[in-house]
């Protein structure tokens, strides 16, 4: 006998009671559902399949990073492409339509798809700000409530298209075209005029989503592919030995990961490899590899995001990863509680699983055609975009259609080994070319920005050889309202390009200007286009005569 103990239960009657708990449970329900259990609970596991959930959560990424570039759109165009920046856009709508003479019509339109065709040019500063304002309200709504539709998304690839059209070289950056592409896919990811979060009637599209997926499988394998024929050091896994140090806009982080050991940079350089030609492959083989490349992938950018930055790329590349991922997958972000949307979500699985779904009506069958016309689409359009990834000659972040619908991407095909950096300086001084000239520094006002500065980026591009239009932002000084530092009454201005002097210090010393300087010649005549060539950096002539009262000193 047991003493001071719970006496314990016979077999039989515990049997007995485990027959009554299940009693009452419908046919074929999974164990545990008695008559006193909600057959759709929230804590229920969903069922593999379904991309209810999923549609929410890439939706609201993408409104993320549309609004991010709506948030640098309205803190700097001004600055570049308004009214009074260093390339007006209004000049640029000009020039193209000189070029085509005559009225706006098709041709105008298809070389430059902008709605500021529509609107009066003589307040651009305002038309710019209202695109910029409007993008940043739509997807703040849609970012704050997960509710989208066609309309709202069209809204935004139409007001982004507009500014990328007409953003000229500070919108040639690889990641404008890849937005507009994913923001065009997301178009079809959402009922026509519905605003539910879970609008039963429009299930995603299984064609959309694998177009994501055909979207992050070209962006990672065009990256992979363009490395290794491209510089030698990714072939002999030395180009982490220079990539943090050498990178258009390093962070504090990317300083300390420069000192790693000699294996530690190797094992960088073949994960990347692995990451970028192995792991795509996985989203042709069944839904775990699927999984699995989704997670590699957003783990890939997040490493990506402390160790550099390169504006939003890499948050832009981890949405349509988001299309790796299904309902059984996602059911953790969401929370439960009574009438939650994991509890809807199983509720439909279990009707589709019945049979209990109505049959489809007109508008669903309209909604397939579409799809399906979707996909011919992308299929017809990825065509030069596949003889691209096979050619030896490939070349990365190039667009094959003026909608930038399909396009090929890529990365760091070459890296820089030495880091240099453009310096512009100006002088009061009466005569420029005395010894005694005191030059100094127009420091660029963000390096970098928690909204991602175009003009930064592009001396960066000029010093390592990518001469993107041949042109820095040496131009009418934009900043003068806005409190930024001033030479003064300069009357001449020099271009410096300045290699380190030795191994930095500390972050600041490789992010910012270093102490050894290289002086360019001077004397040499204006190059085409009126740009003046210095020492391998051209510098708008026009521009630089202009700026506050300064003259090129040749």
């Amino acid at each position: 006998m047991r003493i001071g103990g719970p006496a314990m239960a016979d077999p039989e009657e515990s049997l007995r009671r485990r027959k009554a708990g299940n009693a009452g449970s419908e046919p074929g329900s999974p164990p545990g559902r008695g008559p006193g259990r909600d057959p759709t609970g929230c804590n229920a596991r969903l069922r593999a399949g379904t991309f209810w959930l999923t549609r929410i959560v890439l939706l609201r990424a993408l409104a993320f990073v549309y609004f991010v570039a709506f948030l640098v759109a309205f803190h700097q165009n001004k600055q570049l492409i308004g009214d009074r920046g260093l390339l007006p856009c209004r000049t640029y709508l000009k020039s193209v339509q000189q070029y085509f003479r005559g009225p706006v019509g098709w041709d105008t339109v298809s070389y430059a798809p902008t709605v500021l065709w529509l609107l009066d040019w003589s307040h651009m500063d305002s038309n710019l700000d209202a695109l910029a304002l409007l993008g940043l309200g739509v997807s703040s709504f849609i970012l704050l409530t997960g509710c989208a539709n066609m309309v709202l998304m069209a809204t935004l690839w139409v007001l982004y298209m507009s500014l990328v059209s007409v953003g000229q070289i500070w919108y040639s950056f690889g990641w404008e075209s890849q937005l507009l592409e994913t923001g065009f896919l997301g178009i079809f990811l959402c009922p026509l005029w519905s605003l539910s979060r879970l609008p039963t009637g429009t299930p995603p599209s299984q064609i959309v989503l694998w177009g994501f997926r055909w979207l992050i499988f070209r962006i990672m394998l065009g990256a992979g592919l363009i490395k290794i024929r491209g510089d030698r050091c990714w072939r002999d896994l030395t180009c982490m030995d220079f990539h943090y140090e050498t990178q258009p806009v390093p962070n504090p982080v990317a300083y300390f990961l420069h000192q790693s050991p000699w294996w530690v940079h190797r094992f960088e350089t073949l994960s990347n490899h692995f990451l970028e030609l192995v792991v795509p492959f996985f989203l042709f083989l069944g839904r775990r590899m699927c999984t699995l490349h989704g997670a590699l992938q957003i783990l890939f950018q997040v490493v990506l995001v402390i160790s550099g930055n390169l504006s939003f790329l890499n948050w832009l590349t981890m949405v349509p990863s988001v299309a790796c991922f299904d309902d059984a997958t996602l059911g953790f972000l969401f929370p439960s509680g009574p009438g939650c949307l994991k509890g809807r979500v199983l509720k439909l699985q279990e009707e589709a699983a019945r049979g209990l779904r109505p049959p489809p009506r007109y508008g669903c069958m309209v909604r397939r055609a579409v799809h399906v016309a979707l996909g011919v689409l992308v299929a017809w359009l990825s065509v030069p975009v596949v003889v691209n990834l096979l050619s030896p000659t490939q070349v990365m972040n190039t667009s094959f259609n003026p909608l930038r619908i399909v396009n090929t991407y890529g990365a760091f095909g070459s890296i820089t080994k030495e880091r240099t950096e453009v310096i512009l300086q100006g002088t009061a001084s009466l005569n420029a070319s005395t010894p005694d000239a005191v030059w100094e520094d127009y420091e660029f006002k963000c390096k970098p920005d928690l909204r991602a500065p175009r003009v930064d980026p592009a001396p960066g591009r000029q010093a390592s050889g990518q001469r993107r239009h041949g042109s820095v932002p040496a131009g009418p000084q934009p900043f003068r309202e806005q409190g930024a530092p001033q030479v003064g009454p300069g009357r001449a201005l020099q271009v410096q390009v300045q290699p380190p002097r030795g191994p930095a210090r500390h972050h600041r010393q490789m992010v910012g200007p270093q102490e050894a300087r290289a002086l360019l010649p001077r004397g040499q005549p204006p190059g085409p286009e009126g740009l003046l060539p210095v020492a391998g950096v051209a510098v708008p002539r026009t521009a630089v005569g202009a700026a506050s009262g300064l003259r090129v000193d040749q």
